[in-house]
């Protein structure tokens, strides 16, 4: 239980060394890693970081806690045995990775839109802004379509 609690001290590190998550999960008791993103501005969130760490056959649930702060979202990795300080970095490069793609996607995403705003603007600058608030709403409820903020989280099964 040492070894598992000095890997995922080790994992916090290396997360807390990339400055771009806030580390939620205290050293004692269980060894968990519970970690959020620190700028939720960039267009991704912690869904969609823990739906492409699955294409390198990682499973980082994301979910946000108890009624009382549903509005914090969270990724957590349980430290099994059989997780060593390899795997730790290589979730980590994993992680990083998988936040490039979605800066460079979102990026695009933007840039698009912009074209599309400034096209609009030129025609009617009264429905551009319109369209950018449809355009908005479009992207968002993709984003968060299987990941409602409503869902209620006192019945089901975890």
């Amino acid at each position: 239980m040492e070894n598992c609690r000095a890997n995922a001290r080790y994992l916090t590190e290396i997360l807390e060394k990339t400055g771009r998550f806030k580390i939620l999960s205290k050293d004692v008791g269980v060894p968990v890693v519970a970690f959020s993103l620190k700028d939720k501005s960039l267009g991704h969130d912690e869904y969609e970081i823990s739906d492409h760490l699955r294409k390198f056959g990682w499973v980082v649930p994301a979910y946000t806690m108890a009624p009382d702060a549903q509005n914090v979202l969270l990724l957590r990795v349980v430290v099994r045995e059989d997780f060593s300080r390899t795997l730790a970095e290589r979730l980590a490069q994993n992680i990083e990775q998988v936040l490039q793609e979605l800066e460079a996607v979102h990026a695009q995403i933007n840039t698009v839109v912009k074209e599309i705003l400034i096209t609009e603007n030129e025609n009617d600058e009264v429905g551009a802004k319109e369209n950018s608030k449809k355009i908005h709403d479009k992207r968002r409820r993709g984003r968060h379509a299987r990941h409602p903020d409503s869902v209620d989280k006192t019945k089901g099964i975890c």
